[in-house]
C-alpha cells in the first residue's frame, strides 16, 4: 500500500517542488506518496465544483480509504494522524484529496472516510502540498519512533 494524492490543479510549482522532494526522498513503504494531478475545470463556482468532484470520485475505488483535506474538517495532532494513517496503510490504499479552487461537493465529502483540516487558516493549494508532504513524513517518523517529532 501507499498514499495517492489526487490534486486538482497544475503540477508543483518550482518553489514548492524542492521541499516536497526533500520529504518524499525520506519516505519508505508503505508511506510512499504518488501524486496525480487533474486540470482545473474551465467552468465557474458550483459547476466547476460539481465537475471536478465527479472526476475525483471516478479515480477512487470502493476499497480506498479516502482523506479529504478541507478547512472545515477535523483538526488532529501529528501523533493522531500517524496512528490513523499507519492503521489504514496496513490494509488499504489511502487516497488524499486536495480539491480545486471552489472545493468539492457533498458527494466527495460523503465518500471521505476522514475530512481533515490542516488548520483553521486557508492556505494556497501549492503550500498545502508541501505541508501534506511534511506531515506524511512526520507521521512515518512518529510511527517508527524517530526523534524527528519532539511532541
Amino acid at each position: 500500500m501507499s498514499i495517492r494524492v489526487l490534486a486538482v490543479g497544475k503540477k508543483h510549482e518550482s518553489w514548492v517542488s524542492g521541499g516536497i522532494s526533500r520529504y518524499e526522498s525520506r519516505l519508505r513503504k508503505p508511506w510512499l506518496v504518488k501524486w496525480e494531478f487533474m486540470a482545473h475545470s474551465a467552468l465557474q463556482k458550483e459547476q466547476a465544483r460539481a465537475f471536478e468532484s465527479r472526476r475525483l470520485l471516478d479515480k477512487i475505488t470502493v476499497n480506498d480509504w479516502v482523506v479529504l483535506l478541507d478547512e472545515r474538517g477535523k483538526n488532529m495532532t501529528s501523533p493522531q494522524l500517524s496512528a490513523v494513517l499507519a492503521k489504514e496503510l496496513a490494509g488499504r490504499q489511502v487516497v488524499v484529496i486536495i480539491g480545486g479552487a471552489y472545493g468539492v461537493d457533498e458527494h466527495v465529502r460523503a465518500r471521505a472516510n476522514l475530512v481533515w483540516s490542516l488548520s483553521n487558516l486557508v492556505f494556497p493549494h501549492q503550500l498545502v502540498r508541501l505541508i501534506l508532504a511534511e506531515q506524511i513524513y512526520r507521521a512515518q517518523e512518529i510511527y517508527g519512533g524517530s526523534p524527528y517529532h519532539h511532541g
